[in-house]
């Protein structure tokens, strides 16, 4: 499947459009802010819908932008479905800077980066995503392995690469970073998923989610804290 290159222009405040936004000419849309749009729209009619029954067309028509101006910038319904995932972890690491959590207390400091990640896995839209990959994989090929790549494999790397900076500062122990990160989510979010997808159960509560969590700190830090 083709990679979706998107080239950017920043301002000192990080904003990749505003250059564009400058410049004293009649205000036109940037293809990053047109992209941020159809990504939006994708996710909800992807979730909504299922991949099979969702169109470019209804994307578009969703966005507010014209077919033509959607096919300008993703070329196919796989690219979007890719970029749309791809999309999504993106605005999580920006918004949730695991590097920067960084307690005193190694339980309070796993608690925070668990709980920046729960906030994604257990998310009602990213779960719903997850249930129609399962459903329609079979159909079309590569959409487990966009969600795997895009979605689930970066999130895994991005507490791995927490945990090692842990591992570096003398507070844990580990063998292997990825694969330590990999069990840590699936202690936090497997499990109600699993209920939400197969058993029909509603997803849990924020106060449910942080009492798994705390449980899962602590029985994780009981083999992994560092002597």
């Amino acid at each position: 499947m083709a990679e979706i290159k998107i080239t950017q222009t920043s301002d000192p405040d990080g904003d990749p459009c505003a250059e564009r936004r400058l410049r004293g000419r009649p205000q036109v849309r940037p293809d990053c802010d047109t992209r941020q749009l159809i990504y939006e729209a994708a996710r909800h009619e992807f979730s909504d819908n299922g991949y099979a029954a969702t169109s470019i067309e209804s994307v578009a028509r969703r966005a507010g932008v014209s077919t033509k101006t959607l096919y300008r910038l993703i070329p196919n319904k796989a690219a979007l479905f890719e970029g749309m995932t791809s999309d999504r972890i993106d605005r999580f690491l920006s918004e949730i800077n695991l590097e920067a959590i960084d307690h005193a207390e190694i339980d309070e400091a796993l608690y925070a980066a668990l709980m920046a990640c729960a906030d994604l896995a257990l998310d009602k839209e990213v779960v719903a995503l997850q249930s129609m990959v399962l459903q329609e994989s079979g159909k079309f090929s590569d959409l487990a392995g966009a969600f795997y790549r895009n979605g689930i494999q970066r999130t895994v790397t991005a507490l791995a690469d927490w945990l090692t900076m842990q591992q570096s500062r003398g507070l844990m122990k580990l063998d292997d970073a990825e694969e330590v990160a990999g069990m840590l989510l699936g202690m936090v979010a497997d499990a109600p998923r699993r209920a939400t997808m197969f058993g029909g159960l509603p997803l849990p509560s924020r106060p449910q989610i942080e009492a798994r969590v705390r449980k899962c700190v602590a029985l994780f830090l009981r083999g992994y804290r560092a002597a």
